[in-house]
C-alpha cells in the first residue's frame, strides 16, 4: 500500500465496519487519522484495536447536524494541524416498499445519508481550501443508487443523491485541486448483515440472486480490511491525483458503472 505518513485524514462511520476499516489502513499505512461517529463507545474500541502505525484519535460528531459537523472538524484540523482527506463512510439503512414507507424513515435516511454527505464534504472543503494544498473526499455511494430497490427505496434514492453530489461537488472544487470520489462496495458489514437479519426467508433468497450470485470474484462480498482498504489508502494517496468525481466500484463485479 501506498506510505500516507505525514497525511492527516478524518472518518466518519468510524465506530464499525467499513469506516473502522478505513481506519484501520490509513493508520496501517502511517496516517495521523481522527475516527469519527456518534458511537462513542464503538470508536473507543476501533482506537484501542488500530494497531502501529499512525496516530488515532476518537471525536464525536453527528453527521446530520450542521453544527456538530462543523464544530467537530474545527477541532480534528485543531489536532491535525491540517487535512488532507476526508473519509465518508457514515450512512444509515431503512428497509421499507415504495407504496409504504413513512415520512420519518424517508427524512431520516436523507438527514443521515445525503446530507450528511453536504455537510461533512463542505466542512472538509473550507478546511482544504484554506490549507491550499488540495486533498481527497472519499464518499460512499452504492449500487442501490444505480437500480431499482423494490424493499429499500430511501436507502436507494439517498445513495442515488449521493452519487450526484460527487460529481457535482468534484466539477466545482477541482479548481482548488481538490478531488471527490465515491466508493460503491460491496462489502460484508454490521449493517449489510442486520440489513439481511430482517429479510423474509423468499426476501433472502431474491437478495442472494440479486447480490451475491451477480458478485464474479466468488459470489460473496468482500472483506472491509484486505479488500476495501487498500483502495481507501490508493484514493487519499497521491497515486490516485488525477482521478476525480468517478463512481468507483469495489464490488467484486457485482455492478458496471458507465
Amino acid at each position: 500500500m501506498a506510505d500516507l505518513q505525514g497525511t492527516s485524514i478524518i472518518v466518519t462511520g468510524a465506530a464499525r465496519g467499513m469506516g473502522a476499516a478505513s481506519v484501520r489502513a490509513f493508520a496501517a499505512a502511517g496516517a495521523d487519522v481522527v475516527a469519527m461517529d456518534i458511537d462513542t463507545a464503538g470508536l473507543d474500541h476501533v482506537v484501542a484495536t488500530a494497531g502501529a502505525g499512525g496516530s488515532v484519535t476518537a471525536m464525536p460528531v453527528d453527521v446530520s447536524a450542521a453544527t456538530s459537523v462543523t464544530s467537530a472538524f474545527d477541532a480534528a484540523v485543531e489536532r491535525l494541524t491540517k487535512l488532507d482527506v476526508l473519509a465518508h463512510p457514515a450512512a444509515i439503512q431503512r428497509p421499507g416498499s415504495a407504496a409504504e414507507i413513512s415520512p420519518e424513515d424517508w427524512d431520516s435516511m436523507f438527514a443521515v445519508t445525503v446530507r450528511g454527505t453536504m455537510l461533512t464534504n463542505q466542512a472538509a472543503f473550507r478546511h482544504m481550501k484554506a490549507g491550499g494544498r488540495g486533498g481527497s473526499i472519499i464518499n460512499f455511494g452504492s449500487i442501490s443508487g444505480l437500480r431499482p430497490e423494490p424493499i429499500a427505496p430511501a436507502y436507494s434514492a439517498a445513495k442515488g443523491a449521493v452519487h450526484s453530489w460527487t460529481r457535482t461537488a468534484a466539477a466545482a472544487w477541482g479548481p482548488d485541486g481538490i478531488r471527490v470520489n465515491a466508493i460503491l462496495p460491496a462489502i460484508a458489514t454490521p449493517m449489510y448483515e442486520e440489513a439481511k437479519a430482517r429479510m423474509t426467508e423468499d426476501q433472502q433468497q431474491a437478495h442472494y440472486w440479486q447480490n451475491e450470485a451477480a458478485i464474479a470474484l466468488g459470489r460473496r462480498y468482500g472483506d472491509p480490511d484486505t479488500d476495501l482498504g487498500p483502495v481507501m489508502v490508493f484514493l487519499a494517496s497521491s497515486d490516485s491525483r488525477f482521478i476525480t468525481g468517478q463512481l468507483i466500484p469495489v464490488d467484486g463485479g457485482q455492478s458496471s458503472v458507465r
